[in-house]
């Protein structure tokens, strides 16, 4: 069964042929554009004033520069006789000149949308895919979205937050996939705080978070406008704001913060096979130095005779035990990480490798520390920059230690109970509504389908409904044709 063309989702308006009438052109580009305020109207006069016309594009896409030159002088021009052929080409990032008394719309070619000049997503590398990044402009940002969803029912509703800074934000969504109380619950959060300035998302999104205690995010954030542009098709609403070249993406559950580009880009074999990586990934970053440390102080016996004995030949003449061990070369790393980002590009980086080297080779040439605690801590170091989402990863640096303050109280046991607590805390949290755990838990709110799309991707053919973050009534994405 075919897709019905999306004009007709609108009721059908304004559908056919062009009217001479210019009023009534500017109410098909009133009606159909209701709430995009990226999109505007304007009026012109060409001939010394004696012909009216009306000028409709997307801002940013066409500059007022090019306004200026062609629609005086008339050049590059090409005719449309319908409102689709309009609507298709204004969406494209040219501009549409309408003119009283002719039936026919004119297109006037501009640049377009910003390409990938703009910049390039540093933190979200992929194979596949566009290598586009957002910028520290929300009208280049809302544009790289429009840029892929050339569809007049994406809405983009701007709004200033910070009473000196006027800092601008803007809503992105699908008007027919989002839950109408969605927008109405954040802007609530918004209008909550009366704050100086705004000066990056950041800051937004810890005036929003419901479960402001909890070391996990309820928002995922991204830098690359695909992904941005994905979550809006997921029936999801994305907060860009001025001056953060990093958007929020909400709701958002456990699940996602797993995933990336490549996930869709790829096939489902790899893709799930990545997903895995990344889940065990994650218990790993939180849990293997506790593991090592519970092992080494409570539960020798349940080690290999051989590996204990290494062990313990690697741990002659260290000062300290395996929880000081650990404590002092985990602080360490974490200071070499720090070190790594605030130094200039190539001089960070090579402090981040040289310096792990160099001062796990002193450290363990002095006998300070162990050879096999440095493995520990390298492999747990690799396990956290598996996670794709570094606010999410974050989150498990910080439990890791908890965690081993556990295993070092109570042994295996201890690092039981971490698990235990971090799952109940994972069960009691919701972002706008959708439980965290989703769809490992209450997965029957969508028919089990979500399932298909988490620890394994099922084969994209299969994938044939929207998340439960969409509308009930519009989860279906994918259909074959009759």
């Amino acid at each position: 069964m075919s897709i019905a063309h999306p004009l007709l989702h609108a009721g059908g308006m304004f559908m056919g042929e062009i009217s001479p009438i210019l009023s009534q052109n500017l109410d098909w580009a009133k009606t159909r554009f209701e709430k995009c305020d990226d999109i505007l109207t304007r009026q012109v006069y060409l001939d010394n004033g004696k012909k009216e016309g009306l000028l409709v594009y997307v801002e940013v896409a066409v500059s007022n520069l090019m306004l200026e030159e062609h629609v005086i002088g008339l050049s590059d021009i090409q005719p449309l006789s319908t409102y689709e052929e309009a609507q298709a080409a204004m969406l494209a990032g040219n501009a549409i000149l309408f003119l009283q008394g002719d039936s026919t719309v004119y297109k006037i070619s501009s640049k377009g949308y910003p390409g990938l000049g703009v910049s390039k997503a540093e933190s979200e590398k992929v194979m596949r895919g566009s290598k586009e990044g957002f910028t520290e402009s929300e009208k280049l940002n809302v544009a790289l979205i429009r840029k892929r969803l050339r569809d007049p029912r994406m809405k983009v509703q701007e709004q200033t937050v910070g009473t000196r800074s006027h800092t601008m934000t803007a809503l992105v969504y699908m008007e027919d996939l989002i839950y109408p109380n969605l927008l109405d619950t954040i802007r609530e959060r918004m209008d909550a705080y009366e704050i100086d300035g705004i000066l990056d998302s950041g800051m937004l999104e810890q005036l929003t978070e419901k479960h402001w205690l909890s070391p996990f995010p309820q928002f995922q954030t991204t830098e690359r406008p695909d992904r941005a542009a994905s979550a809006v098709l997921e029936g999801r609403v994305v907060l860009v704001t001025d001056h953060s070249p990093t958007v929020l993406i909400f709701p958002s559950d456990y699940n996602s913060f797993f995933q990336t580009s490549d996930d869709w880009y790829s096939r489902f074999e790899i893709a799930s096979f990545a997903r895995m990586l990344r889940f065990f990934a994650a218990i790993l970053a939180m849990s293997f130095p506790a593991i090592y440390v519970a092992m080494t102080t409570w539960h020798t016996s349940l080690l290999p005779t051989n590996l204990i004995l290494s062990m313990a030949e690697a741990r002659q003449g260290v000062p300290f035990p395996s929880l000081g061990e650990v404590l002092l070369m985990e602080i360490s790393f974490e200071l070499i990480r720090e070190a790594g980002i605030r130094l200039p590009g190539p001089i960070g980086n090579t402090i981040g490798i040289v310096g792990g080297l160099i001062i796990g080779q002193s450290a363990v040439a002095a006998n300070v520390i162990s050879p096999i605690v440095v493995i520990v801590v390298a492999f747990t170091a690799l396990c956290s920059f598996a996670i794709p989402n570094e606010e999410f990863a974050s989150a498990f640096r910080l439990l890791k230690y908890g965690c081993i303050f556990m295993g070092a109280w109570l042994g295996l046991y201890g690092v039981l109970f971490s698990y235990l607590w971090v799952l109940i805390h994972l069960s009691h949290l919701n972002s706008f509504g959708i439980p965290y755990l989703m769809p490992y838990v209450a997965s029957d709110m969508n028919g089990y389908e979500d399932e298909r799309d988490s620890l394994f991707r099922f084969p994209f053919r299969m994938l044939r409904q929207r998340p439960v973050f969409a509308r009930r009534d519009a989860r279906i994405k994918l259909r074959k044709k009759d």
